[in-house]
């Protein structure tokens, strides 16, 4: 409907600009917040976690399943519960035996949230349990993100600091009764009676000095592996290979290193039969029959013998067991 001025000119309609219909919603707000002391408060941002605008490409990803829950008995009541850390912005939850995440607290539409690690394995030194390796994280770079998180004696579970020592490499350390007595951490006690036996065997092989404290340390490495505490580092596939040819850029060097070798095979064979121990000469192929690679099978139980006799100088060379 048209106005009209009072000297019966046609006015045009009135017409708002066009933020200002905008601007109407939240001035009548702030009005009503004036009148009843209306207050924001801020809530925990969930982008990424149980957003349901969000496709499930954006959501939280794991790129891997959790490794067994493994390790000291009274730990294992840790597992199903998750420990936060607020540090600035961001929201760190550790949630033993499963994950880390990372969590921007702010309100932002692209607010970061994120897996910095997934249950892996045991960090162990000295034959102490001493960390939790969360490794498999979000993507960062040419490389995943990855937490070691240290555990350490507290009154109470918390998470007691969080830092990244390299780029998308974290540490949290986190505080617990649990860890306050100082056998808590032993990792003999954790492993059944079979492998608890097989260390025994493996330390009394390195008193008699039978073996090297880098084969101690292989030794202990796979016992562990067996025990589900550490994850495997070898490829089935170098399992099933008992040995490689060696590769030479000159028949020189070949020439040279099968007289070394042969040298070192007629000694340790001159040494078995000095002492009467029964051996018998293995062949190794590389599968196309054009090579093989000869070698001493000897048990064991016999290599006492040996090793008494490198005490009393009766020989210089001194073999590992395999």
């Amino acid at each position: 409907m048209a106005a009209w001025g009072p000297a019966g000119e046609r006015r045009r309609p009135l017409r708002l600009p066009r933020p200002l219909p905008l601007l109407l919603p939240l001035l009548l707000a702030g009005g009503l917040a004036a009148a009843g002391k209306m207050k924001v408060v801020e809530e925990p941002n969930s982008f990424g976690l149980n957003n349901p605008f969000l496709p499930p490409s954006n959501r939280l990803q794991p790129k891997a399943a959790p490794s067994p829950v493994s390790g000291p008995e009274h730990l294992l009541r840790l597992a199903g519960r998750c420990f936060g850390y607020v540090e600035s912005t961001y929201k760190y939850e550790f949630c033993p035996f499963y994950n880390v995440t990372q969590h921007e607290q702010t309100f932002r539409w692209n607010a970061y949230s994120g897996i910095l690690g997934i249950w892996h394995e045991w960090e162990i030194e000295n034959n102490t349990f001493v960390g939790m390796w969360m490794r498999e994280g979000d993507s960062c770079g040419t490389k995943n993100r990855e937490t070691k998180v240290l555990l350490v004696c507290g009154k109470n579970n918390r998470l007691a600091q969080v830092s990244e020592p390299s780029t998308c490499v974290y540490s949290l350390t986190f505080e617990t009764p649990l860890v306050c007595h100082p056998h808590s951490l032993l990792v003999y006690p954790t492993l059944p009676e079979a492998l608890q036996r097989k260390w025994d065997e493996v330390e009394q092989l390195l008193y008699d000095e039978l073996i090297t404290k880098q084969g101690y340390k292989k030794r202990l490495r796979e016992l562990f592996e067996e025990g589900s505490l550490l994850k495997s580092t070898r490829d089935k596939k170098e399992k099933d290979t008992q040995l490689r040819p060696l590769e030479f850029d000159s028949v020189e060097k070949c020439s040279k290193e099968y007289k070394r070798l042969s040298n070192d095979l007629q000694k340790l064979s001159d040494l078995l039969t000095q002492h009467g121990i029964a051996y018998e000469t293995v062949l190794f192929g590389n599968g196309d029959g054009n090579h093989t690679t000869q070698a001493l099978g000897i048990k064991k139980s016999d290599l006492s013998t040996i090793s008494n006799a490198n005490k009393h100088g009766d020989a210089e060379p001194r073999y590992n067991a395999s």
